[in-house]
């Protein structure tokens, strides 16, 4: 044989071998849905790891307290273990380029329980629309929100957290199952411009599906100068302090709005920061929304979280009559249970309409999703219950003798957990009539 014959058997060899690996290196579509489950079993079973991680050294906080570890520890113990929502998703907060440069949420609000002394806003207790954005595609627009006009994407900084941003000026809507309620509650995390540009306002939002051209209607803006109330029957702004311009450029910012009738409050962060008794913002089934973003990395805007709410029952009339009352009020980072400053509200409630009936009652339930491992999720639901009872006992003078705790992690759900609003509504602290 010579050498240009052994060649070429050489290749046809070679060739029928790769030809024969790749077949059976090919998966079957069997396999490949078999490896589609495993991947997202692997997924799954490293989230219920973080959330045993947290509750462990949780526990242990609190066993070392009960064991006689000290004040500082006891002291550390009685702030963590507690009931209900996992209101913020633990994630980085983008810096110019868009890395993470923060572990928190929201690292421009206060972590001082005694800032948040003036501090009124209650959420609405039956979520309505709900979005952190965990269930949208990087790279996409978000499925259930209604893209208008401008640039708009979801993306994922590190930590997990995703948000949608805009690199221009950019218009969506948030459409609704229902006409947004007399008693509502918005609420609108967002991560501000990193310089101060030409706009002033970081957004704007407005009832209905028509922008910011009905002009009978209530308008919000709000950025680093402060807020403002365009069109209906009156306009009114609040310019921020200095200091709060400084506080706001390229950070996060929790923005929340209650409306009742025509009274309408707005607050960012710890501070009520607009109070209208005669506004007239649209009840629809949509609300829309303007992101003031421009086309640099500096001036990109991302929204991190959206809950709109109907606000309910006071809690003695919900007790009286039903035996039970719930809240989305009370608030926790993922997979912890030191009670937030947030809070501070909904604590009050509960403590006063206690010390005005004596008489009541009651059992402080801590509720979950079904997110998560379900012995996870019982043992932290459990240590918020506690963190909710201490709390209001050794903050807010409430009577011990009123109050025990239990945690029922995903066993009692209110809703379905099949949409992220059933979800929300299931993370809740409940209050039950003994």
């Amino acid at each position: 044989m010579n050498n240009r014959r052994f060649a070429s058997c050489l290749s046809a060899l070679a060739a029928a071998i790769a030809a024969i690996t790749l077949v059976a290196a090919a998966p079957s579509p069997a396999e490949a849905q078999f490896g589609k489950r495993l991947k997202d079993a692997v997924k799954r079973t490293a989230e219920d790891k973080a959330i045993q991680k947290a509750t462990e050294e949780e526990s242990k906080a609190i066993d070392s307290a009960l064991e006689g570890g000290g004040e500082e520890t006891a002291a550390a113990a009685d702030a963590t273990g507690g009931a209900a929502p996992d209101s913020a998703a633990a994630g980085g907060v983008p810096d110019a380029t868009g890395t993470a440069a923060g572990t928190a949420a929201n690292t421009s609000a206060p972590k001082d329980r005694k800032v948040w002394a003036n501090y009124d806003f209650v959420p609405g207790q039956r979520t309505i629309f709900f979005t952190d954005f965990t269930e949208d595609a990087v790279g996409n627009f978000p499925e259930r929100l209604e893209f208008k006009t401008g640039g708009m994407e979801i993306v994922e900084f590190e930590g997990g957290q995703r948000a949608l941003k805009a690199t221009t000026s950019s218009d969506f809507i948030i459409p609704l199952p229902e006409v947004l309620p007399e008693k509502y509650t918005i609420e609108l995390d967002v991560i501000n411009r990193n310089s101060q540009g030409t706009a002033a306002n970081t957004f704007e939002i407005a009832g209905g599906r028509e922008g910011l051209s009905e002009t009978q209607y209530s308008e919000v803006g709000w950025g680093y100068l402060g807020v403002e109330v365009r069109d209906g029957p009156v306009q009114t702004s609040v310019p921020a302090k200095d200091d709060d311009r400084t506080r706001y450029v390229g950070k996060a910012a929790s923005f929340r709005m209650l409306g009742d009738g025509k009274y309408l409050k707005l607050y960012a962060d710890e501070k009520r920061v607009a109070n209208i008794p005669n506004a007239l913002f649209k009840r629809d089934k949509a609300l829309f929304v303007r992101l003031e973003a421009r086309d640099d990395a500096d001036n990109a805007v991302y929204v991190t979280r959206i809950r709109v709410a109907e606000s309910q029952k006071t809690i003695y009339d919900a007790l009286s009559k039903d035996g039970r009352w719930a809240t989305q009020g009370i608030l926790f980072d993922t997979g912890k249970s030191e009670v937030k400053p947030e809070s501070t509200p909904t604590l009050k409630q509960i403590a006063a309409a206690l010390k005005e009936h004596p008489e009541l009652k009651v059992e402080i339930q801590g509720h979950t999703d079904n997110v998560g491992k379900a012995d996870a999720n019982l043992k932290l639901s459990q240590t918020r219950a506690e963190a909710v009872k201490s709390a209001l006992t050794s903050e807010y003078g409430a009577n011990a003798g009123q109050l025990t705790a239990k945690g029922y992690g995903d066993t009692k759900p209110s809703g379905e957990n099949k949409s992220a609003e059933g979800r929300a509504n299931n993370r809740r602290v409940e209050l039950v009539k003994q």
